[in-house]
């Protein structure tokens, strides 16, 4: 029905047309600053008397846009429409809910550069990292569209004589969205069109830091012609709409990307069975990670340093897939963290908006929070390199901060920062060195580098993590190439960008007839 899927290409920005094209997208975007924009249910732009101001953390008095926050009625309302919303785009052909995918994948990549330069602004994402981030997006909606018109066909069951059995895939009804402000497009986009392609409607809860990258979104699905309550748009705070919308008895199910802290709270209030509900709640939680990269002796030291510097500061370590653990074999410990520390402190920091590597935490409670551990770091390891604020235009900018000879047990190496921090160990041998990698509560992702075959292949059954990465840097996972998702309390291991994330969406039906003589 359609060509194969493959993932979208990303862009020279030393090429001039296109340096020149994503700052003319930073201007379109720039002039819209300030602008109000409402809440969406049932196809509507509501205004509710309330709202979020986003602002740009590189410059916070520059305010990008505020978004009109919804409270239990709008989240009661929002809900409601979903379901009204179920039926007809529940039974509606499966090539026709693709095709309208497919159809906002186009639109999406006509306008790249403008959704990733609102991120460059509402995130602090630079240039790479925004469009990354909606290349990611783009590549979420046509592999689920794809997806789901596989899926759709009857299941490889077993044949008996005098009887048609048949088993299918059906959706399950009106959910809930809840992503993080880290990947306001690719992440909110991802866990809303699986579910909906799939032929769920859903209420999405979008993060308060970045709303206004989702009010572009739901601009895009009304112009791709998605039907009117399939998916909603209800801004507003978590403690308030937010549990509202986890405990209704109408909740089918949660999709949840964010904090361990929060996870948890989200799985047991899911776990609990409201009056009047007639189901037990799916939740799918991705809850984040304390990440490590493993570099024995016989490694290519130059480009472990290299990768190590790329996976632990790109967007400022706010990333879950994030090293923050480098474990380096005793041999050749001085050696790359020498490399490391120089690697690092040749980082330039400053405005996204003029693409410097570096650039500002989302918030200021996420930087008073980062540099709380930092503080507290002082007391268990050495500090090598940053450890400080930068004052910048108000901006929450932090330098890329490196602490060695930390032990593996120290808070430093257990507990996830989600800012530019990496912590070094110093590992007796490679068996100490997976022993360490693997002694946190987290599993998301991990790395090690190495030409020992036989390391290398220890660590494929033995490092816990559910996206391993040998030779390269440990971000940036594809859709339809890395299933992102990982284990313990990194979360459920829902593998978004994987041939079964849009199954854990829906319910397998059988049908038996036996055959009656007239």
């Amino acid at each position: 029905m359609f060509h194969p899927y493959f993932p979208e290409a990303y862009s020279d920005f030393t090429d001039p047309a296109k340096k020149a094209a994503y700052e003319l997208a930073l201007a379109g975007v720039r002039s819209r600053f300030g602008a109000a924009y409402g809440l969406v249910i049932d196809g509507e732009w509501l205004e509710t008397g309330s709202s979020i101001a986003s602002v740009n953390p590189a410059r916070p008095a520059e305010v990008v846009g505020t978004v009109a926050a919804g409270g239990v009625a709008e989240a009661e309302r929002a809900l409601q429409a979903a379901w009204a919303a179920f039926p007809s785009w529940s039974s509606r052909p499966v090539e026709d809910r693709a095709r309208i995918g497919v159809k906002l994948a186009a639109i999406m990549r006509r306008n790249k550069y403008e959704l990733a330069a609102i991120e460059t602004f509402e995130a602090g994402k630079n240039w790479l990292e925004a469009e990354a981030d909606v290349a990611e997006a783009i590549d979420f909606v046509e592999y689920y569209a794809r997806q789901a018109v596989r899926l759709a066909a009857p299941l490889d069951i077993v044949s008996v004589p005098g009887e048609e059995n048949e088993s299918h895939l059906i959706p399950m009804g009106a959910g809930v969205v809840i992503p993080p402000w880290n990947f306001p497009g690719a992440i909110l986009i991802g866990m809303a069109m699986g579910p909906v392609l799939a032929g769920n409607t859903i209420v999405i809860k979008p993060a308060s830091n970045t709303p206004v990258i989702g009010v572009r979104f739901m601009e895009m699905v009304a112009e791709a012609g998605m039907p009117a309550g399939v998916i909603n748009y209800v801004p507003g705070s978590g403690g308030a709409i937010g549990d509202h919308l986890v405990d209704h008895p109408l909740t089918r199910f949660v999709n949840f990307t964010g904090s361990k802290e929060i996870g948890l709270r989200i799985a047991e209030r899911s776990a609990k069975v409201a009056p009047g509900q007639k189901w037990l709640k799916r939740a799918f939680l991705e809850m984040g990670g304390k990440d490590a990269m493993i570099v024995d002796e016989t490694a290519d030291l130059k480009a472990a340093a290299a990768d190590a510097v790329r996976s632990a500061f790109g967007f400022q370590g706010q990333k879950c897939s994030a090293a923050s653990r480098l474990i380096l074999v005793s041999d050749i410990y001085d050696d790359v963290l020498d490399r490391v520390v120089a690697g690092a402190s040749s980082l330039r920091i400053g405005p996204p908006e003029e693409n410097f590597p570096v650039g500002p935490v989302i918030s200021a409670a996420q930087h008073r929070s980062v540099l709380a551990e930092i503080d507290k770091g002082r007391h268990e390891g050495r500090l090598v390199l940053g450890g400080s604020a930068v004052d910048l235009d108000g901006g929450w900018y932090l330098e890329p901060t490196i602490f060695a000879d930390v032990d593996p047990g120290a808070r430093l190496a257990q507990h996830e920062i989600f800012g530019p921090v990496l912590s070094v160990i110093r590992a007796r041998d490679f068996d100490d060195a997976l022993d360490i990698a693997n002694g946190t509560e987290f599993g998301l992702t991990g790395g090690l580098y190495s030409r020992d075959r036989g390391r290398i292949e220890r660590a494929r059954r033995e490092f816990h993590v559910g996206n391993l990465y040998i030779n390269r840097k440990i971000t940036g996972a594809l859709v339809g190439v890395q299933p992102f998702g990982g284990f313990n309390m990194s979360g459920t291991n829902s593998k978004a960008g994987g041939p079964d994330y849009l199954r854990l969406f829906m319910e397998m039906k059988s049908v038996a007839e036996r055959w009656v003589a007239s």
